[in-house]
């Protein structure tokens, strides 16, 4: 009998939990888009989604109307449904039911907009960002009808269910205590719809500094392009905890196709770090310095250096210190032919030993293979920092003139694989854990700004960003407005034209317009020579909306600078007409036209002279009778003032490269 009564309050007790688990479980559970506060898209079907228990039905009730609307979960669980939205209003309550209610409180009904793209759209307004006149804008930030969702910053190499967001706060409202970490020109665009739309506004911001573009696309969409196929067909393969063995492999055969290229190789021997090479006709870098600000200018990719020193005779058969500063990016040291050392991160301080049997009396070469794949490359830092040392005794000073070859532009190498173990740059990562799980919600458009981190491939640019656009709008279904940020001038100027990365890329951003439904916003005139996050979002934010009031809300007001359209070549001068002319053609104070450039056909550039004439512009150079081709803004930073009577500024544009 014991027994039996024993057996009794286990299977008993096995019951109770059985309940317990079964209510749990039967609680509806809703993605974290669906919390109070939020804000729905109006005059829509708008989608709800969530789980329950499996062939369970749900009803919801919502506040803008009087009837029950009714589905059934699936054997699984998952249940959705659309529901239509009314024009705008609220607050609203959203009773969601499968017997136990959740309820949603202080709901909106407006406008809902996606905010995405890399440090400049994630720059808050306190926080490390600190925009212009940050304190004032924080404190008079008090818009009820305005309602902020932060995504998470999330990776993962498979698309996931859901989003997470911080503090599992999900939507809040705008206030002064809510805005400070929030994105500055996510919310400068939505002030400016909420001033002058009279509607609730929703901002959804996911963003990820330094991010490029491929990050952010679906692994389908990049499998169509080349250069990203094999690498994310095969990244889709792997397990999660399997990711830091596949980066390990894919890192080492990159590695090996990457020697069998470079000229600084041959067959996989570092021919140029032997200290027999002759490199009398190497030219000189000086070092340390950036090389974009001496010789080699925007340039990305390997570059081989070398040093020729003489090593003193009490210094042989010692063991040396090699201290080279900062390097950036990555490097592998050699001294007289043999690697003594190697570091990837600029912001590392290589120092390496030299072994005692590579120090011979007389003279020695230290060769140091660079590579940097973005922004400034080559050595950093005081010179006192670069130094060949004998241990607690005297050294040789390595600062000065290196001679330099490059061995690889970026242009031709291979993709270089990136950890996808808590890497936001790694390709497909971000889509899948911070854009896949927001749909399919409802919302009227996208702002994005980003570029930066993919300037040094421009002409990949050209079919990776329309291919972003392209690859968001097949997830929702939905041909939906995509509002960019052209990127803002950074980089010192300098005094003669050149060919620029970075102009390249605004080239590749204003292509990109003849994709339906988008827009641009120009920033060249609002950026900052020495900070490549610029203060003034206010005016990003402005533009950006802008180009929403009238493309996407119907208003009628300009909403683009001066748009390059066509030229014509007229003696010694090149005439040039462009869309986008409301209110004319001006500049600042009426001052003369600056940052064109012009050339013949040995497309060799000079700053040339111009002048406004009706709706056009005229160019032309005493240095060049027979033009050919004229560049404006052609450069990472230069000082350049055409607007129109809007005064929006005018995009930079070259005629010798048509799209």
């Amino acid at each position: 009998m014991e027994k039996i009564s024993g057996m009794k309050k286990i299977i008993g007790l096995s019951f109770a939990l059985q309940l317990i688990c079964i209510s749990i479980y039967a609680d509806v559970r809703l993605p974290a888009l669906f919390t109070d506060n939020m804000v729905l898209q109006q005059c829509t079907d708008a989608p709800f989604w969530g789980e329950a228990a499996p062939n369970k039905v749900v009803k919801v009730m919502v506040g803008w109307e009087a009837r029950e609307y009714e589905t059934k979960s699936d054997n699984k669980g998952y249940w959705n449904i659309n529901i239509p939205t009314p024009k705008f209003g609220g607050p609203y309550s959203i009773t969601i039911s499968d017997g136990k209610k959740v309820v949603l409180r202080n709901v909106m009904i407006g406008e809902v907009w996606i905010c995405s793209g890399q440090s400049n759209m994630e720059m808050p307004l306190a926080g490390w960002g600190k925009i212009q006149n940050y304190q004032d804008e924080i404190a008079a930030a008090n818009y009820p009808d305005m309602r902020l969702f932060q995504v998470k910053k999330v990776i993962r190499n498979t698309p996931q269910k859901d989003v997470f967001t911080e503090n599992n706060t999900g939507w809040q409202v705008c206030s002064s205590k809510t805005i400070p970490e929030f994105s500055a020109v996510a919310y400068f665009f939505g002030r400016d719809l909420l001033k002058n739309r009279k509607v609730p506004v929703g901002l959804i911001h996911t963003s990820w500094g330094g991010t490029p573009a491929e990050s952010w696309v679906s692994a389908e969409s990049l499998e169509t392009m080349p250069y990203f196929k094999d690498y994310v067909r095969q990244l889709k393969q792997v397990s999660q905890n399997d990711l830091s063995l596949f980066y390990i492999g894919q890192l080492k055969e990159w590695q090996r196709k990457v020697e069998e290229i470079d000229l600084g190789y041959e067959k996989h021997y570092a021919k140029w770090a032997s200290p027999d090479f002759d490199d009398v006709k190497w030219e000189d870098m000086p070092v340390p310095g950036s090389w974009e600000n001496s010789v080699l200018p925007d340039f990305d990719g390997v570059v081989w250096v070398r040093k020729t020193i003489e090593i003193p005779l009490r210094w042989q058969g010692k063991e040396l210190t090699l201290r080279l500063g900062g390097i950036d990016d990555d490097d592998i040291t050699f001294f007289n032919g043999e690697e003594v050392g190697h570091s990837e991160g600029w912001n590392v301080q290589r120092e390496y030993n030299v072994p005692a049997g590579l120090v011979k009396a007389g003279k020695a070469v230290i060769a140091v293979r660079i590579s940097d794949m973005a922004l400034s490359g080559g050595f950093y830092g005081d010179p006192v920092t670069l130094q060949l040392m004998l241990k607690n005794s005297d050294s040789i000073s390595l600062s000065g003139n290196w001679k330099y070859q490059i061995g690889l532009k970026q242009s031709e190498m291979p993709l270089k694989p990136i950890s996808p173990v808590d890497n936001p740059k790694c390709p497909t990562t971000l889509y899948n854990a911070m854009l896949y799980p927001l749909a399919p919600f409802a919302f009227q458009g996208v702002i994005w700004y980003q570029g930066e981190a993919n300037a040094s491939m421009a002409e990949q640019y050209r079919t990776l960003f329309p291919l972003l656009i392209d690859d968001w709008r097949s997830l929702w279904k939905r041909n939906f407005p995509f509002y960019f940020v052209q990127l803002a001038a950074f980089n010192p100027e300098r005094t003669e034209p050149y060919d620029s990365e970075w102009a390249a890329l605004r080239e590749a951003q204003l292509n990109t317009l003849h994709w339906n439904n988008t827009g641009m916003a120009v920033a060249m005139d609002i950026g900052n020579a020495k900070d490549i996050h610029p203060k003034n979002k206010q005016e990003v934010g402005r533009r950006l909306a802008l180009i929403a009031r009238a493309k996407t809300y119907g208003e009628d007001i300009p909403y683009s600078g001066p748009v390059f359209k066509a030229y014509r070549i007229e003696d010694d001068k090149i005439r040039i007409s462009f869309s986008h002319v409301e209110g004319g053609l001006k500049t600042p104070n009426g001052e003369s036209l600056k940052g064109f450039a012009i050339c013949g056909s040995d497309r060799c550039y000079y700053w040339a002279e111009a002048r406004i004439e009706g709706n056009e512009i005229i160019v032309f150079s005493p240095k060049v009778p027979r033009p050919y081709a004229v560049r404006y803004g052609w450069a990472d930073n230069i000082s350049c003032n055409l607007y129109n009577g809007a005064g929006l500024p005018a995009s930079p544009f070259r005629t010798d490269s048509r799209y």
